[in-house]
Formats: structure tokens, sequence, C-alpha cells
């Protein structure tokens, strides 16, 4: 369908009281659940460490925030439960002044407990209380909140070393996968802030469209990404922004975003805001002169087509297994087409267990998408029984034709392979072309919420558009965004501020 480019405020089902809030209702539920599913003994989260060089912002671990809310560092949560009784405690810093006149004031522990309705307890006697419930019960179930991969080597494991050597016979349970659980179900509080986050990185977005030109640097277009999160109010970018033209546009975690854009070239963006702790993840592709080359045009229209089929697939109930297949079938039958590949299933040689892999697989090497939420690659339903009311992910299918493929593939077995793919290979090279996009699945079903333009001829009207840099403030619409989580107790902003409701038909 045709979307409207000449407003970008749009928000799925947003309402209109400007109360996107975690509440503390919402919190303790989420304890009381985490809590009926761990063993008889002590539960200990901890949260994210305060920067240690030059006062970088400081931004609360997954695990401190789902479960409590708190945004302080150097705090830490602990359960200990004993059958039915159950005692959650927030362990925080003290108020020092003489250290909050540099780094800011502190909740201490009093206002802490009024904020999150938990217990709470001075940092300095986390260590020995925690000894003191493992002498009596040496059981302990730990969230270690490890960063993408794992890393065998960080804080929560030199912690839970040292407790081993302090409690013999210590049993340690890893509580990840319980709570992994939990958050792959979102709220309609979470979904909200999910859908803020997404608008705003819509409009950062349509203004790197509007601004783009031959001779800019990508450093200027992350620039402006990324200052439009912060206009309306974004905490941060949710991850490291991805402003790769050219060469770079084949590269998919590009984020040095510093060459000098050509005309001709293609500009792939995926960089979106992080907005109440909630990530979104966007991904656009636009040529820089404004208009798509017939070559690039070509990509482009079987990257979106698979976007489309994967969407047609993704209903309730169905594993994401198939959703995938849906994608990957267009984009192996459009490469065979563009002579990228001899046809869609076939295979070459190469180092592979089986001595052979997928020709496609050159071209499209990731997955077609993932959960989002606390993190980007958040934990989602579709990973297990199917998606289902309150999944949140992402679809994000691509084709990128690295210039240097044809020296890539091995030459033993593929000569006669390569030879018959080069002159495709040389005619689309420096192509990278990917689009993603971001999705809630509801009672009343799963909706679209991050709807700038992205058919081909909607992404020229765009770039039509005039700029003239950074659009003016909009007061009332930064109130609208930032009302959700800054102050809860201010009045609410004019309705009329509210972005645009966007349910198109996918």
């Amino acid at each position: 369908m045709k979307i409207p480019v000449l407003s970008l405020f749009f928000l799925v089902a947003v309402t209109t009281s400007g109360d996107a809030q975690i509440t503390a209702e919402e919190y303790a539920q989420r304890r009381t659940t985490l809590a009926s599913q761990v063993p008889d003994g002590v539960f200990i989260v901890r949260g994210a460490e305060s920067p240690v060089q030059d006062y970088l912002s400081f931004y609360q671990n997954n695990g401190m925030l789902y479960l409590s809310g708190y945004r302080e560092p150097d705090a830490a949560l602990v359960l200990n439960k004993r059958g039915s009784e159950q005692a959650w405690t927030l362990f925080v810093q003290t108020k020092i002044p003489a250290q909050e006149v540099w780094s800011g004031r502190r909740y201490g522990p009093d206002s802490a407990a009024k904020a999150t309705g938990l217990a709470t307890r001075a940092i300095a006697d986390f260590q020995p209380v925690v000894d003191s419930l493992l002498k009596a019960t040496p059981r302990l179930s730990f969230h270690a909140d490890l960063a993408e991969g794992g890393d065998t080597l960080n804080r929560d494991d030199r912690f839970i070393d040292e407790l081993r050597k302090k409690h013999s016979g210590l049993q340690v349970t890893n509580a990840n996968s319980i709570v992994n659980t939990m958050r792959s179900k979102k709220s309609a509080a979470e979904m909200d802030l999910i859908q803020r986050a997404s608008a705003i990185s819509m409009e950062a977005h349509a203004e790197a469209a509007r601004a783009l030109e031959p001779g800019m640097n990508e450093f200027e277009i992350q620039a402006l990404l990324e200052y439009t999160f912060r206009r309306y109010g974004a905490d941060r970018p949710a991850y490291a922004s991805i402003v790769g033209s050219g060469p770079n546009s084949t590269v998919l975690h590009y984020n040095r975003d510093d060459r000098y854009m050509k005309a001709g070239d293609l500009l792939l963006i995926d960089a979106a805001a992080s907005f109440g702790g909630y990530a979104a993840d966007i991904t656009r592709t636009f040529p820089v002169s404004g208009r798509f080359t017939p070559e690039q045009r070509q990509v482009y229209q079987v990257v979106r087509d698979a976007q489309a089929a994967a969407e047609r697939a993704a209903k309730p109930g169905v594993r994401w297994t198939e959703v995938s297949r849906a994608a990957s079938a267009v984009i192996s039958e459009g490469l065979a087409k563009l002579g990228l590949i001899d046809s869609a299933t076939a295979t070459y040689a190469c180092e592979s267990r089986s001595g052979r892999c997928s020709q496609a697989g050159l071209y499209y090497m990731h997955g077609l998408g993932h959960g989002i939420g606390l993190a980007v690659h958040d934990p989602d339903q579709k990973d297990g029984d199917g998606i289902a009311v309150g999944s949140a992910y992402s679809i994000e299918p691509g084709i990128y034709v690295r210039q240097e493929l044809l020296d890539i593939i091995p030459k033993a077995g593929n000569e006669a392979f390569i030879a018959r793919i080069a002159p495709a290979v040389r005619k689309f090279a420096n192509t990278g072309v990917r689009i993603e996009d971001n999705y809630i699945v509801t009672e009343g079903g799963i909706k679209w919420v991050s709807c700038v333009a992205r058919e081909a001829d909607e992404v020229e009207a765009l770039m039509r558009e005039p700029v003239k840099g950074p659009a003016g403030r909009d007061a009332e619409r930064v109130s609208w965004y930032g009302a959700a989580v800054v102050d809860p107790k201010v009045a609410k902003p004019n309705a009329a501020a509210a972005p645009k409701t966007c349910n198109p038909k996918m």
C-alpha cells in the first residue's frame, strides 16, 4: 500500500494519555512470577556498575531493569525464599552529598523504597547479608546479565566464584532462562514503549532521507539520526548506528560511518532509538542520488517482496522457521532471476561438513529477524511455540553483493560456477539492501509499527521532500513523547499532538 509521506508521526494504537509507564504493580507481579519458579534459597540479580571513565552515561542492565525498574548504579536485588515465605530486598547506594555534587543526587534507601515499593538497605550490607543467607541455606539462583555471545570472565562469574570459595557445597542455578521466558511476552505498557521507540526512529529515518545527497559523509547522516533520537526524548541509540554506503552497504555490522558518499551509491541505514529502556530496530536503504538505478531497484524489489512474503506468513501460532522459509524462497528465486545464482536450490563446493553450501547464502547470510524489547535482540515467544499475543519482533531480509565475492568463493570445484555468475556479480557489485521493520502482536492481531516509506517509489518520493536542516522544535510533540517516562505527574500533553495512528495493511 502507499504510505503518506507528508507526516511521519505514526504510532499504532497509542493511548492518548501519554502515560506509557510500567507500574510498580507490574514490576511486583514479575517478581512474584519469578519467585514461584526458582527453588528455595537465595536469588540475586546485580545492577550495572557506575561508569569508571570520563563520567560516561549510565544505563541499567536489563535484568535489574526488568525486575525492579531501578535505574541507579551499583544496586542489587535479593530474594530470600523459604517455601511460601518470600522476602525481596533492594540494596542501593547511600546518600553521600560530597559524592553527589560530582555525579548527581542519589535516591538512598529511603527514597528508593518509596519509588519501588521494595524493602531497601545500603549496598554496603549486600555482601554480609548474602553470606548470612547462604550460610543458612547454600542454594543460589542467579541472573547474569550477559552480553550477546556470553562472557565467561565477567563480574558476575567472578562474584559467583568468590561465593563458591566461601560456601562449600554451594548449589548454583542459572535463572536466565526463567527470566528470558518471562521477557518473551510483552505487556501492553512494554509494547507502548516499543511503539514510541519505533515512532521516534521513523522520524530519524525520514529526516535522513530528506537530507541525503552526494558528497555527504556517512557521519553527517549518523549525527542527524542520533540528534533526532534525543530531540524527541529517546534515551540513546538502541545499538551502534549502521550508516553504510557503497561497498559499506554490504557489511552487515559496519559502524565506522566515515565514508564520503558518491552519486550512484546506495546507503543502508540500520539505526533506531531506545525509549524508556525499550529498543526499536529499523533498517532502510536509500539511493544517494535520490533515485534507484535499474539494477539497484531490481535487487531492492526482491528484498521488499521477501519481506512482504514473511509478513503474510507471520500469523499467531506460526513458528518462525515457516516465516523465514517464506522469505528465503523469494530471495533465492530472485537471485536466480538476476543471474547471481544458478537456481533457487543450487549449491557450490565449500568447506562445510557436507562439502556443499547454498549459493543463495553467498548473498543472504543472516536470520530473518529477532525479538525486540529491553534488548535490541530480546527473547520472544516466536522462538518457541510460535508467534503469540505479546510478541514483539523484527523482519529484516537482505541481499548483499560484495565486490570481492568472486575472490571469496573457493576456486576448487567452483570454476564453472564462478564463470557463470561473474557478469552478474560485476553488474550488481557494491549493492547492499536490507529492509527491517518492527511488529507487535496484540489481541487485535499483528501490527506493523515502523511505517516509514519502504516501497521503492515511496522512498524516492520521501527523498524529494525539501529539507532545510533539522526540523524546528515542536514543543507539544516533545512533550508527548517525553511524558511517557520523564514525569508521569505532569499535566498530560495535548492529545492533538499525538503521533497519528498507523495501522496499514501489510
